[in-house]
Protein backbone atom coordinates (compact mmCIF):
# COMPACT_ATOMS: atom_id res chain seq x y z
CA UNK A 1 0.00 0.00 0.00
CA UNK A 2 1.07 3.38 -1.26
CA UNK A 3 0.18 6.72 0.81
CA UNK A 4 -1.15 7.76 -3.50
CA UNK A 5 -3.20 4.98 -3.62
CA UNK A 6 -5.21 5.89 -0.42
CA UNK A 7 -8.50 6.72 -1.07
CA UNK A 8 -11.95 7.44 1.24
CA UNK A 9 -14.51 4.68 0.79
CA UNK A 10 -17.06 8.05 0.49
CA UNK A 11 -15.22 9.95 -1.94
CA UNK A 12 -15.84 6.83 -4.72
CA UNK A 13 -19.66 7.01 -6.16
CA UNK A 14 -20.67 4.74 -8.53
CA UNK A 15 -22.67 6.11 -11.78
CA UNK A 16 -25.95 6.05 -11.40
CA UNK A 17 -27.30 2.84 -13.85
CA UNK A 18 -30.57 4.06 -15.48
CA UNK A 19 -33.43 1.51 -16.95
CA UNK A 20 -32.57 -1.38 -14.54
CA UNK A 21 -35.96 -1.79 -13.85
CA UNK A 22 -39.24 -0.41 -11.82
CA UNK A 23 -37.02 -1.15 -8.59
CA UNK A 24 -34.28 1.01 -9.20
CA UNK A 25 -36.28 4.17 -9.02
CA UNK A 26 -34.86 5.11 -12.88
CA UNK A 27 -36.60 2.48 -14.25
CA UNK A 28 -38.71 2.38 -17.40
CA UNK A 29 -38.15 6.46 -18.58
CA UNK A 30 -34.95 6.20 -16.89
CA UNK A 31 -35.45 9.45 -15.37
CA UNK A 32 -36.90 11.22 -18.26
CA UNK A 33 -40.70 11.47 -17.39
CA UNK A 34 -42.97 10.38 -20.08
CA UNK A 35 -42.76 10.68 -23.93
CA UNK A 36 -42.82 13.76 -25.90
CA UNK A 37 -40.15 16.18 -27.22
CA UNK A 38 -38.43 17.13 -23.83
CA UNK A 39 -37.88 13.75 -22.95
CA UNK A 40 -35.90 13.05 -25.94
CA UNK A 41 -32.00 14.07 -25.47
CA UNK A 42 -30.38 16.70 -27.67
CA UNK A 43 -33.88 18.58 -27.67
CA UNK A 44 -34.61 22.08 -26.41
CA UNK A 45 -36.82 24.24 -27.18
CA UNK A 46 -35.50 27.63 -27.22
CA UNK A 47 -38.13 30.89 -26.95
CA UNK A 48 -40.87 28.72 -26.30
CA UNK A 49 -43.65 30.05 -23.09
CA UNK A 50 -46.21 27.33 -22.78
CA UNK A 51 -48.05 28.68 -26.12
CA UNK A 52 -48.06 32.25 -24.77
CA UNK A 53 -46.46 34.67 -27.82
CA UNK A 54 -42.88 34.36 -27.00
CA UNK A 55 -40.89 37.44 -25.85
CA UNK A 56 -39.14 37.97 -29.15
CA UNK A 57 -42.43 38.44 -31.38
CA UNK A 58 -44.24 40.80 -28.69
CA UNK A 59 -41.35 43.42 -28.97
CA UNK A 60 -41.69 45.87 -31.58
CA UNK A 61 -39.33 45.49 -34.42
CA UNK A 62 -37.74 48.98 -35.41
CA UNK A 63 -35.14 50.75 -37.77
CA UNK A 64 -32.60 49.62 -40.73
CA UNK A 65 -28.96 49.22 -40.77
CA UNK A 66 -28.25 49.95 -43.91
CA UNK A 67 -24.96 47.72 -45.21
CA UNK A 68 -23.76 49.86 -48.29
CA UNK A 69 -23.74 53.17 -46.32
CA UNK A 70 -20.71 55.40 -47.02
CA UNK A 71 -19.22 56.20 -43.01
CA UNK A 72 -17.13 59.17 -42.29
CA UNK A 73 -14.80 60.38 -39.93
CA UNK A 74 -15.66 63.80 -39.55
CA UNK A 75 -13.24 66.88 -38.48
CA UNK A 76 -14.07 70.15 -38.01
CA UNK A 77 -11.81 73.16 -39.46
CA UNK A 78 -11.24 74.26 -35.73
CA UNK A 79 -9.71 71.22 -34.72
CA UNK A 80 -7.37 71.23 -37.86
CA UNK A 81 -6.56 74.95 -37.25
CA UNK A 82 -5.66 73.82 -32.94
CA UNK A 83 -3.53 70.99 -34.84
CA UNK A 84 -1.57 73.29 -36.87
CA UNK A 85 -1.26 75.77 -34.09
CA UNK A 86 -0.19 72.77 -31.52
CA UNK A 87 2.49 72.08 -35.03
CA UNK A 88 0.70 68.88 -35.35
CA UNK A 89 0.50 69.72 -39.19
CA UNK A 90 2.18 71.61 -41.58
CA UNK A 91 -0.27 74.35 -43.39
CA UNK A 92 2.50 75.11 -45.76
CA UNK A 93 1.64 71.71 -47.87
CA UNK A 94 -1.00 69.40 -48.55
CA UNK A 95 -3.05 68.12 -45.80
CA UNK A 96 -3.76 64.47 -46.17
CA UNK A 97 -5.80 61.58 -44.32
CA UNK A 98 -2.48 60.55 -43.13
CA UNK A 99 -1.87 64.00 -41.63
CA UNK A 100 -4.83 63.78 -39.98
CA UNK A 101 -3.75 60.91 -38.96
CA UNK A 102 -0.49 61.48 -37.34
CA UNK A 103 -1.92 64.43 -35.90
CA UNK A 104 -4.62 62.22 -33.83
CA UNK A 105 -7.64 63.47 -35.13
CA UNK A 106 -8.69 60.36 -37.23
CA UNK A 107 -8.21 56.62 -36.08
CA UNK A 108 -7.40 54.80 -39.47
CA UNK A 109 -5.99 56.47 -42.10
CA UNK A 110 -7.96 54.60 -44.67
CA UNK A 111 -11.14 55.65 -43.93
CA UNK A 112 -13.33 58.33 -45.87
CA UNK A 113 -12.92 62.18 -44.41
CA UNK A 114 -15.80 64.86 -44.48
CA UNK A 115 -14.76 68.10 -43.22
CA UNK A 116 -17.31 70.31 -41.28
CA UNK A 117 -17.22 74.14 -40.94
CA UNK A 118 -17.54 74.35 -37.23
CA UNK A 119 -15.00 76.38 -35.86
CA UNK A 120 -12.73 78.88 -37.24
CA UNK A 121 -8.96 79.29 -38.90
CA UNK A 122 -6.67 81.82 -39.40
CA UNK A 123 -4.52 79.96 -41.93
CA UNK A 124 -4.81 79.18 -45.61
CA UNK A 125 -5.46 75.35 -46.05
CA UNK A 126 -4.30 73.14 -49.21
CA UNK A 127 -6.64 69.96 -48.33
CA UNK A 128 -7.20 67.05 -50.20
CA UNK A 129 -10.50 65.10 -48.47
CA UNK A 130 -13.20 63.30 -49.49
CA UNK A 131 -15.91 65.56 -48.68
CA UNK A 132 -16.60 68.59 -47.62
CA UNK A 133 -19.85 70.55 -46.28
CA UNK A 134 -21.03 74.11 -48.01
CA UNK A 135 -19.93 75.77 -44.86
CA UNK A 136 -16.25 74.41 -44.82
CA UNK A 137 -15.82 75.19 -48.64
CA UNK A 138 -16.74 78.78 -48.36
CA UNK A 139 -14.83 79.27 -44.93
CA UNK A 140 -12.08 77.53 -46.57
CA UNK A 141 -12.19 79.61 -49.78
CA UNK A 142 -12.54 82.88 -47.85
CA UNK A 143 -8.90 82.36 -46.25
CA UNK A 144 -7.47 81.66 -49.88
CA UNK A 145 -7.32 77.93 -49.46
CA UNK A 146 -8.60 75.13 -51.91
CA UNK A 147 -9.83 71.56 -51.45
CA UNK A 148 -8.81 68.99 -53.65
CA UNK A 149 -11.01 65.97 -53.58
CA UNK A 150 -9.75 61.93 -53.63
CA UNK A 151 -10.30 60.65 -56.91
CA UNK A 152 -12.15 56.95 -55.71
CA UNK A 153 -14.87 59.23 -54.29
CA UNK A 154 -14.44 61.59 -57.31
CA UNK A 155 -15.43 59.23 -59.50
CA UNK A 156 -18.32 58.04 -57.80
CA UNK A 157 -20.24 61.51 -57.38
CA UNK A 158 -19.56 61.79 -61.10
CA UNK A 159 -21.46 58.89 -61.42
CA UNK A 160 -24.13 59.67 -59.32
CA UNK A 161 -24.68 63.22 -60.96
CA UNK A 162 -24.95 61.69 -64.27
CA UNK A 163 -27.90 59.47 -63.08
CA UNK A 164 -29.72 62.30 -61.95
CA UNK A 165 -29.36 63.78 -65.54
CA UNK A 166 -30.31 60.69 -67.35
CA UNK A 167 -33.62 60.97 -64.83
CA UNK A 168 -34.35 64.69 -65.18
CA UNK A 169 -33.87 63.88 -69.29
CA UNK A 170 -36.92 61.16 -69.24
Amino acid sequence: MKLNTIVDKASIKKPKRVGRGIGSGTGKTSGAGHKGQKSRSGVAIKGFEGGQMPLHRRLPKRGFKNRFRTEYSVINIGDIDKAITDKKIDAKKEITNEDFFKAGLIRNKNVLVKILGNGKTNHSLNLKVDKASQSAIKLISDKKGKIDYNEKVQKKAEKKVSKEEKVKKN
